[in-house]
């Protein structure tokens, strides 16, 4: 019985041969089973006495291939994102913009200080929206909003239709970058959606996993960018996806991670501090691939 659930879990997953591919997609980040727990003890999983003691205000992991959530708390709860918006307005880029248009920052774009573009930058879109994913840039969320929609207003809303197209019903967003705004909120179980869904883009896959990089201006200088998401370096494994912080929010921090053929994607909110996120993350993805682990070793044995 367990290998067989494993085997359709897979087939769910994938989609039939009849769907289209963007089918196939919406299918897979539609796809969340909760019943692991009916089959490998959960409560029994090294690492689950960890849980208990973290502070994020909520989370969700769950394994890509099948589906299976692993760990949730609070998972459909509005919360603040912070930066973790960034990935909608990623998202948009690749999918409406032209990554070859050239892109030229004005004195209206830079809103914050906290920002590496200056007035006068120009850069190719592609590369501008490579920088504000690597550095969490909020200037270049504004100005690569701007370049698509004409103006922010307008891009909101592109970003709330995207964001009901995916089902994500517990979201509304009222910004390009996640800085605080009492209408920009979202959920775990959202974000992992939307996590999910990016993740299948080559591009958007590309810029999140990337720890370093030199991105280039069209005056020909270069700048030096180190991804914000220490889990690169730090977590074996680790390949994406994009940070967030602030006083509103917290530590958020968007993960996925693959090892030995199994994909994690866990999306973390209101966890204390910068740092704690990052080892609150680790701690939920180490107890993941060890459920995991176990889940696959019982199917085997029931094979067999």
């Amino acid at each position: 019985m367990l290998s067989a659930l494993l085997l359709s879990c897979f087939a769910c997953a994938g989609g039939g041969t009849s769907l289209t591919p963007e089918e196939q997609r919406l299918q897979k980040i539609a796809h969340m089973d909760t019943t692991l727990q009916d089959f490998v003890p959960l409560d029994s999983i090294a690492g689950y006495d960890r849980l208990a003691s973290l502070s994020a205000e909520a989370w969700m992991l769950i394994d890509d291939s099948t589906g299976f959530v692993i760990s949730q708390k609070n998972a459909d709860k509005k919360l603040f994102i912070a930066s973790i918006t960034k990935m909608m307005t990623c998202l948009l880029a690749l999918e409406v913009g032209n990554i070859a248009d050239t892109v030229c920052i004005t004195d209206e774009d830079c809103i914050v200080r906290d920002s590496w573009i200056k007035p006068g930058d120009s850069y190719l879109l592609g590369d501008l929206v490579f920088e504000m994913m690597m550095v969490s840039d909020n200037n270049a969320a504004y100005a690569v909003a701007k370049h698509i929609a004409g103006d922010t207003l307008t891009f909101y809303d592109m970003m709330n239709l995207r964001a009901q197209y995916l089902g994500m019903d517990s979201t509304h967003f009222a910004s390009t970058n996640g800085m605080p705004n009492n209408e920009n909120y979202s959920s775990a179980c959202d974000l992992v959606r939307l996590a999910r869904y990016c993740m299948c883009d080559s591009i958007f896959a590309e810029m999140v996993g990337t720890a370093e990089r030199d991105i280039p201006l069209l005056d020909g200088r270069h700048l030096p960018c180190y991804n914000t998401n220490l889990l690169l370096s730090t977590y074996d494994g680790c390949i994406g996806i994009k940070t967030g912080y602030t006083r509103q929010a917290a530590g958020c921090l968007a993960s996925a991670a693959t090892r030995d053929g199994t994909t994690l994607c866990l999306v973390l909110l209101g966890s204390r501090s910068r740092s704690s996120r990052f080892k609150e993350s680790a701690a939920l993805l180490d107890y993941g691939f060890n459920a995991m682990r176990a889940y696959r070793d019982r199917a085997l044995e029931t094979k067999n």
